[in-house]
């Protein structure tokens, strides 16, 4: 069923940038993690290498990242919780593979892989659709430096404290801890973080509205000279931050409407660039440009031009405002119409309009001037924001018409 939900709105104001020129340094060796907002610069710098494992603040999947830019390797260990103590090591070079982040998505870390047929498993416990309590049930072995081993488990997730409970210790069962991490307390936050070596549970990232990209060092599947995974430099997005990555275009390639959005967190990635093992220099991908729609909708034109290596992280890119979800055509004096998230990926569109009219009349229609869907808005008095659900029209480019008293606006959305 399509809804349409009115809400009064603050100012939204226009807005041009023209390209321009920007380095994130993410620091020699690439030691620091840079979050980026795309309309307001570098919001946060932290060192890479504080943190060694971090819980999902929102959501049921349990997600559980393991800090494998800076080294920490996870193995799955084949004893359940309750067999904690008599964990042994016997067989883990063999047949223990390492276990990773998921690179496209950040529900999915380094301890919710290897799941069971449970359409439950979240691969370190199983989720109580009652409760809504993760009980823990499978034991880790960490390489948390070269030389130094923990064993590790999560205990459960408790949802009447919104808490995680987490034990590890040495191999043998000595310096046994046990820490707590209480989702409440980072409210707004991707993640939560912590570090084992210090037993500190700790707020190192921005509020998740702030921010765009992620400039860091994480291990990607590299499929050459030997397909493996390899530590790399490079951008990863944040959730719900689509891009559209092109090929074999110039760059003045300007048509985003043309293509198909991807919410795969590593759309940009690390292979825009590669290294020479001949010429020992860095090359560039040159025929390749991305778009990026930020939180609020507008469409940013990114390449990415230079790396600095590991000499000093530093990574180059231009960026160019495509279009704004305060930029659109007005066919009134009295009534401005916008539309945004523009492309959307979901159907679920909000519209901004300027205008006191009693009623008003919003149309969607396709290329061919068919209408697809009709509303009737009431009350209308000066700047408001009104949903529209479109999840049932087909993908493509659609014309939004308003029509009220004296007015008549129109804009284009693109649903994907």
């Amino acid at each position: 069923m399509k809804h349409l939900f009115p809400i009064v709105l603050g100012l939204v104001a226009p807005c041009a940038i023209a390209q321009t020129t920007v380095t994130v340094s993410t620091a020699p060796a690439n030691a620091d993690q840079v979050w980026y907002s795309l309309e307001n610069g570098v919001v946060q710098t932290r060192p890479l290498a504080e943190w060694d494992i971090a819980f999902e603040i929102t959501g049921i999947t349990g997600s559980i990242l393991a800090n494998t830019g800076k080294g920490i390797a996870i193995h799955k260990a084949p004893f359940a919780n309750s067999q904690w103590a008599s964990i042994d090591t016997a067989g883990l070079a063999a047949s223990w593979p390492a276990q990773h982040n998921s690179e496209v998505n950040w529900s999915s870390g380094a301890f919710n892989q290897g799941l069971t047929s449970n359409p439950f498993d979240l691969g370190w416990g199983v989720y109580n659709v009652v409760t809504h309590n993760i009980t823990g049930d499978s034991a880790f072995i960490i390489k948390l430096a070269p030389t130094t081993w923990k064993k590790f488990r999560v205990n459960g997730f408790s949802s009447s404290t919104n808490s995680f409970s987490f034990t590890w210790s040495d191999l043998d069962g000595s310096n046994e801890q046990t820490n707590t991490l209480n989702r409440s307390t980072f409210a707004g936050r991707n993640f939560g973080y912590v570090s084992l070596t210090n037993n500190t549970v700790f707020d190192r990232e921005p509020a998740t509205n702030t921010w765009d990209l992620l400039f860091t060092k994480y291990m990607a599947f590299v499929p050459f000279p030997v397909p493996s995974m390899y530590p790399v430099a490079g951008v990863l997005q944040n959730a719900d931050i689509p891009v559209q990555r092109v090929d074999d275009v110039t760059i003045d390639f300007t048509d985003w409407s043309a293509g198909t959005f991807s919410n795969a967190i590593n759309r940009i990635g690390f292979d825009w660039k590669s290294f020479n093992q001949t010429t020992f220099q860095w090359e560039y991908v040159t025929d390749r440009v991305h778009f990026v729609q930020d939180r609020v909708g507008n469409i940013w034109k990114l390449i990415f031009t230079n790396y600095g290596g590991s000499t000093n992280g530093n990574i180059t890119f231009t960026q160019e405002l495509m279009s704004s979800v305060g930029v659109d055509e007005v066919r009134s004096g009295k009534v401005g119409l916008v539309a945004y998230p523009n492309p959307s990926m979901d159907g679920d569109i909000t519209l901004i309009t300027n205008m006191v009219s009693p009623t008003a009349v919003v149309s969607v229609l396709d290329l061919s001037g068919r209408t697809m869907y009709t509303v009737q808005l009431n009350g209308l008095q000066g700047l408001m924001q009104h949903r529209l659900d479109l999840s049932d029209l087909p993908t493509g480019m659609y014309a939004v018409r308003i029509q009220g008293e004296g007015t008549d606006a129109t804009t284009r959305i693109l649903l994907q």
